[in-house]
C-alpha cells in the first residue's frame, strides 16, 4: 500500500521503534514471519446502536501492553484438529474469504472460538447446527476454560465430551490486518465479529485482562482521543466502522470485503512514520471512519 495522505492517517514512531525501523527498512535486519491469530469483536445491542466488548492488556504483556483490544490470540497447533464437530460454512469456504487453505481457514475459526471463550467466557457452539448454549457460568464451565488456557485440553475434546458442535454461522468475517514489517512481533489476524448468544454473559475472567467492558465504539473513540484509552491503529479502525454501522443487524448483515491490510512505515523529514489505511487522522473521531 502506497502512503497517500488522502487515504491514510499517519503515526510518527517512537524514537526506539524508528531505529528498528530503518535497520528492517535498511535490509540490515530481516523483518519477524507473522504468525496466524484470530480476535473477534463480540457485539450486543444497546440503546443508542450496540456495544462491543472490550479488554484492556495486563501492562506486563510483552505485546500491546495496556492497550484496549478485542478478545483474540495467536493460532494453536490444537485449533486445526479435524475432528472439531463442525457446523455452518465450511473450512474451504472460510479458506476463500480469507485466501488461506482450508487446514489454516480450519484452525483461524477454531482459535477465534477458542479466545473467545478463554477471554469472555463466551461459548459459539451447541448442540445441534441451530441451538447455542444457554450458559456458561458454572464451576464446569471455569474448569473447561482454565482448562484450554494452560493448554491441558483441546478445543475439540471440551466440545466432544460436552456433546457439542462449534456454530462457526455465528462468526462474521470483518477484517485482516498484517502488522507492519518493523515490528519485532508480527501477526497475520483476521478479525471476526459475532452477536452475544442468548442466554449467556460475558464475565471478568482475569488473565491477561486488567480491567473488561461493554462500551459503544463512539465512546471508546472519544476515549482514545482524549488520550484516557490506547487503541492500535486495526481496533482503531475496526470501532470506526462499528461506528458507522449504528446497529447490530447492519454490523452482522452488511457486506465485507477482506482483503490484507499492512500499514506501509515510510521515512520522512528525519522521521520514521506508519500509515493507517481507512482513517484520514489518527486517533480517528467518534464520528466513524474516514
Amino acid at each position: 500500500m502506497t502512503h497517500d495522505g488522502t487515504k491514510a492517517a499517519a503515526v510518527r514512531l517512537p524514537g526506539g521503534l524508528g531505529e528498528t525501523a530503518r535497520a528492517v527498512l535498511s535490509g540490515r535486519q530481516p523483518p519477524a514471519v507473522p504468525r496466524d491469530a484470530a480476535t473477534v469483536m463480540l457485539l450486543r445491542p444497546a440503546p443508542a446502536g450496540l456495544e462491543v466488548y472490550m479488554l484492556r492488556r495486563q501492562a506486563s504483556m510483552a505485546f500491546a501492553a495496556g492497550a484496549y483490544v478485542f478478545p483474540g490470540g495467536s493460532v494453536d497447533d490444537r485449533d486445526a484438529d479435524e475432528e472439531v464437530a463442525w457446523a455452518g460454512p465450511a473450512a474451504a469456504e472460510w479458506g476463500r474469504v480469507f485466501a488461506s487453505p482450508p487446514s489454516v481457514a480450519r484452525a483461524l475459526v477454531c482459535a477465534a472460538v477458542r479466545e473467545t471463550f478463554e477471554e469472555s467466557g463466551v461459548l459459539l457452539a451447541g448442540e445441534s447446527a441451530e441451538s447455542v448454549v444457554a450458559d456458561t457460568t458454572g464451576a464446569d464451565w471455569e474448569a473447561d476454560r482454565t482448562a484450554l488456557l494452560d493448554h491441558s485440553v483441546s478445543l475439540a475434546e471440551v466440545l466432544a465430551r460436552r456433546g457439542l458442535v462449534l456454530r462457526t454461522d455465528l462468526l462474521r468475517p470483518w477484517a485482516r490486518w498484517i502488522t507492519p514489517v518493523v515490528e519485532p512481533r508480527r501477526f497475520d489476524t483476521r478479525f471476526f465479529a459475532a452477536a452475544l448468544p442468548a442466554g449467556q454473559r460475558t464475565r471478568d475472567v482475569g488473565g491477561e485482562a486488567a480491567e473488561v467492558a461493554w462500551v459503544r465504539p463512539t465512546d471508546a473513540l472519544a476515549a482514545s482521543r482524549r488520550g484516557e484509552i490506547r487503541l492500535f491503529p486495526p481496533t482503531a479502525v475496526s470501532l470506526s466502522e462499528l461506528a458507522e454501522c449504528g446497529d447490530l443487524d447492519t454490523a452482522l448483515t452488511g457486506p465485507r470485503q477482506v482483503a490484507p491490510i499492512i500499514p506501509e512505515v515510510y521515512e520522512r523529514e528525519g522521521a520514521v512514520w506508519l500509515t493507517v489505511p481507512g482513517l484520514t487522522e489518527y486517533p480517528p473521531k467518534p464520528g466513524g471512519a474516514s
